[in-house]
């Protein structure tokens, strides 16, 4: 453990060393230099705008070509790709996909486009590609979020970041094969014809097309384990990194049907979903799930088309076996997931601590005996800690430790290839590690931005080696990086509570 730990402090620094470097070249490049950058491509010639430091705000850290057509597509169709340079009015992103709420404007069907920033230096190597998908269970989310700004990652990890927009909710997932064969899993598709525009493309913008590492968040992780095991994804990234978003298994077929039967009972009778008004679509999303209840879920389909077994079950999907894949999570993630002024938080006591997590856990076990459990091992803990240690275990923690385990399972190149971390610092909650990655935590403390550059050093050792600077993840030693502010390897974390939830099956949420 202290040679992996050494051997991440020497890596980390020699990456920090790096970023020093490269940022102390780039510096004094000014407006007047490069007013209005362009990037002749394959596809075309693609104008881009500068990014300043925020804080003398003339050093220019980085490129930014935003708001490029990838595809276009019919509601419930294949995308099509665009082959010809084409890119949003104004230089500004595209918009998101149609959602509940209005975080993300503007909102249109015509939302596939997606984004990159290179370091503002020009260099003779190629650079290694960072592609994120953002999170939202499939159903919401935006990469236009200031959080996924992919300035500070460029310039300082020597990187070129893709950022990707694509369909979510209905118009991404809603699975109508008679009428629609492609309709279960067009977001993915769309995912798929973005990494062909980075394959064809990203050369132009001084990245390497061979060596390419998906990264996403929640559901952007979870859209990428199952790009994982879609023949028609192969070849096109060689490195993943899922930050608390996995997909052990996808949707069956039959309970996609009952969730569409579900919409369009919501939809209203006889109104057709492919002709229906945006809003409408929009508004029917909040019909009860037949499976899980709550507002219906959307995701990949086991369609025997384009996803034709489970990502990670029954083991992980031998065509990906061969790419190096780090998975992290919070150790507290739910506590982003509830209202703190309503139930099951609100009015949360040590009497009533068994009846609240029983819903939340996802999982068949005797809620008592659980408290019992964890009281027993924080028995200092109030009921609101107890809430979010149990419940982070039993629902949000258990995917990642199927996926690792599947990969350690498969033996090499698999489990010679396997990274997990946990992010511990502050009490990480699900998102938390988001502005960490990317460099965009806002007003960061002393101790937030060198955990931002320790995060970022990691993910950009790992996409430059498929290798993250500690020791692979295997079913002996279970090593694991902790990211604190004193980052660690350590043997097996939170064994005990992996052990009293492996006592039930896992089933993915949405399966």
């Amino acid at each position: 453990m202290a040679g992996s730990h050494a051997r991440f402090r020497s890596t980390r620094r020699a990456v920090l060393g790096g970023i020093a470097a490269f940022v102390a070249s780039a510096g004094g490049v000014h407006a007047t230099t490069i007013s209005s950058p362009t990037i002749d491509a394959p596809a075309g010639r693609y104008l881009g705008s500068v990014q300043y430091d925020p804080v003398d705000k003339l050093t220019i850290k980085a490129k930014r070509f935003a708001g490029i057509r990838y595809a276009r597509a019919e509601r419930f169709r294949a995308p099509q790709p665009v082959i010809g340079a084409d890119q949003a009015a104004g230089g500004g992103f595209g918009p998101a996909c149609p959602q509940v709420g209005s975080r993300y404007q503007p909102q249109s069907e015509d939302c596939l486009f997606l984004n990159v920033w290179t370091p503002a230096a020009d260099s003779k190597k190629a650079r290694p590609v960072m592609v994120y998908f953002h999170g939202g269970a499939y159903s919401n989310g935006s990469v236009t979020d200031p959080v996924n700004d992919g300035t500070n990652l460029a310039a300082g990890g020597d990187v070129v970041v893709v950022t990707v927009n694509h369909r979510l909710n209905a118009f991404g997932y809603l699975y109508m094969p008679e009428r629609f064969p492609d309709s279960g899993n067009n977001g993915q598709l769309d995912l798929i014809v973005a990494l062909e525009w980075v394959q064809r493309n990203i050369a132009s913008f001084g990245g390497d097309p061979g060596n390419i590492t998906v990264f996403g968040q929640s559901g952007g992780g979870a859209k990428i384990a199952t790009l994982m095991a879609m023949p028609a994804a192969k070849g096109l990234f060689h490195k993943a990194i899922t930050m608390s978003g996995q997909q052990v298994t996808a949707s069956g077929p039959l309970n996609a049907s009952e969730r569409r039967r579900a919409f369009l009972a919501a939809l209203g009778e006889n109104v057709d979903p492919a002709t229906a008004p945006v809003e409408q679509l929009t508004e029917a999303l909040s019909a009860i799930d037949p499976v899980l209840g709550g507002g219906v879920y959307m995701g990949p389909v086991l369609d025997m088309q384009h996803l034709m077994r489970h990502p990670f079950w029954p083991d992980a999907a031998p065509q990906s076996n061969h790419i190096p894949m780090m998975l992290g999570n919070t150790i507290m993630e739910t506590r982003a997931f509830y209202n703190p002024d309503k139930p099951p938080i609100a009015g949360l006591t040590m009497d009533n601590l068994a009846e609240r997590i029983a819903p939340q856990m996802r999982v068949d076990i005797r809620p008592d005996w659980v408290v019992a459990q964890f009281r027993a091992r924080y028995p200092d803990a109030k009921p609101l800690e107890l809430f979010h240690r149990i419940v982070t275990a039993a629902r949000s923690w258990r995917g990642q430790v199927e996926e690792a385990e599947a990969r350690a399972k498969a033996g090499p190149p698999a489990a010679d290839r396997t990274f997990v971390y946990q992010l511990n610092f502050e009490q990480a909650k699900h998102t938390d590690d988001i502005a960490l990655s990317f460099g965009t935590v806002a007003d960061p403390t002393a101790a937030q931005r060198a955990m931002s550059d320790h995060l970022m050093a990691a993910f950009v050792t790992f996409a430059r080696t498929g290798n993250p600077g500690w020791a692979p993840y295997d079913m002996a030693m279970r090593k694991t990086m902790i990211f604190d502010e004193d980052s660690r390897v350590e043997r097996d974390p939170r064994k005990w509570e992996r052990e009293l939830f492996a006592t039930v099956p896992y089933i993915q949420p949405g399966s």
